[in-house]
């Protein structure tokens, strides 16, 4: 979230580490955010969960122990991962469009995006959803 001051013309803006584990008991991708503020000082995880989707805070999206790096961090939760990455996937295969198995990280981010709207990957390749058409 950006935020402006009402004393100065300076728009202000927060940058995050993404860092992605593997959840053994879901057997899927897990997302970890870490949050730092205009002057990368680190933010409190708390603070986080202003830059989630609110249908998402504190439900999908919660304050947990990184499982690699020390302190808590926001983390989408992996629960519904496998669900809705088969539904896409389900999805692509009807619209003709075989997916491949190196993209799907690529798909992953793009689905986790819906659930982090305020964060912009870098993307560096484009992936063919097939047409809507039917």
């Amino acid at each position: 979230v950006a935020q402006e001051p009402d004393d100065d013309n300076i728009l202000r803006t927060r940058t995050y580490d993404v860092s992605i584990t593997y959840d053994k008991y879901y057997q899927t991708p897990r997302v970890w955010l870490t949050g730092y503020d205009e002057s990368r000082m680190l933010l409190q995880p708390e603070l986080v969960l202003e830059d989630v989707s609110q249908d998402h805070a504190h439900k999908t999206v919660t304050i947990e122990d990184h499982p690699h790096l020390p302190g808590k961090h926001a983390s989408v939760h992996p629960c519904r991962h496998g669900a809705v990455m088969k539904k896409i996937i389900d999805v692509l295969m009807s619209r003709g469009v075989e997916p491949e198995v190196d993209k799907y990280l690529f798909l992953f981010l793009k689905f986790v995006a819906s659930v982090i709207p305020t964060i912009e990957y870098d993307y560096t390749m484009d992936f063919d959803l097939g047409s809507t058409s039917t």
